[in-house]
């Protein structure tokens, strides 16, 4: 990622958390339209599969554009290998795991048990980083994991079903795509290294969505969901998000994705017409305390021998 200004100016700290927040509420909207896409299992519609490939490939058509216009380097040899797994945790495995889980479960179901991300993020990063957290940072971490798994069980009737292990390998994806990425930012433009990760998915990407392409009608609200998960959630949000963390600073403008979950859960209301229970809002709110308290705590780095 470009190196953010140590002290943004109040302008750019107020335009950095208005694009952190259309960013946020972009990435909010992929749940309820990945359900609209999918369809629920008694009325399903397009394809989890193809819903993955060609979000991906739509957007990977538009990041090579973009690069092409910027004139953007080509990633370096030692660059592939993060390029890759990056690839694979935010191109494949988050969206199709999330896809085959909303096909079985509600929006608002998801939205709950991923809202434990950003520990998971920070509990990877460090592990590969070397670095030391607090005794607090992981009993924050695994206190949200056993909510979200007491939620499902709730949730699932006194039982988890296999959506909840879809939507644990989701969080597992992303967050081991987030760390690789970010590492990558380090040495490249936060958009560019996106950009890099979807243009070079697509010799997988483009043949998958053509071979995934569904033999069934679908509604065209099904397509139009599709299309905001391609142009949007797989691609300007990105733009949005890292563009905010540049202008008001990383630390101020990332507190900003605490809301994501419950933005999820209103989206879910009006686009899916999913009730907003209190026992859902209230596993929502009890992740959300762990999740701020956990990127609060401290994190040492583990000096080298």
């Amino acid at each position: 990622m470009s190196a953010a200004p140590s002290h943004p100016s109040r302008r750019d700290e107020a335009r950095g958390l208005w694009l952190g927040l259309l960013g946020v509420l972009i990435f909010a909207l992929t749940f309820p339209m990945t359900r609209l896409a999918v369809g629920p299992q008694d009325a399903p519609q397009l394809p989890p599969f193809f819903v993955t490939a060609a979000r991906a490939a739509g957007a990977g058509l538009l990041s090579a554009a973009w690069l092409l216009w910027q004139r953007a380097s080509r990633p370096r040899r030692d660059e592939w290998l993060p390029l890759a797994v990056s690839a694979l945790g935010t191109v494949l495995g988050f969206p199709l795991f999330i896809a085959l889980a909303l096909r079985q479960v509600p929006a608002m179901h998801a939205a709950v048990v991923t809202g434990v991300l950003p520990l998971a993020t920070a509990a990877l990063a460090a592990v590969r980083l070397r670095q030391r957290p607090s005794t607090g940072f992981w009993l924050c971490a695994v206190g949200g994991c056993a909510l979200v798994l007491a939620f499902a069980w709730q949730a699932g009737g006194g039982g988890l079903v296999l959506a909840d292990l879809w939507l644990l390998l989701a969080v597992l994806s992303a967050a081991t795509g987030y760390v690789s990425g970010a590492q990558l930012s380090a040495r490249r433009p936060a958009e560019q290294v996106i950009g890099w990760v979807l243009a070079c998915s697509l010799p997988l990407t483009v043949p998958a969505a053509l071979l995934a392409w569904p033999e069934a009608p679908a509604r065209a609200a099904s397509w139009g969901a599709l299309g905001y998960l391609t142009v949007f959630s797989m691609w300007l949000g990105f733009f949005a998000w890292y563009r905010a963390l540049v202008l008001g600073g990383m630390v101020r403008v990332s507190q900003v994705q605490l809301v994501q979950p419950f933005l999820a859960l209103l989206m879910a209301v009006p686009v899916l017409g999913e009730p907003l229970e209190a026992v859902t809002l209230g596993y929502a709110l009890a992740v959300l305390a762990l999740v701020l308290i956990g990127k609060r705590l401290p994190v040492r780095a583990v000096s080298p021998r």
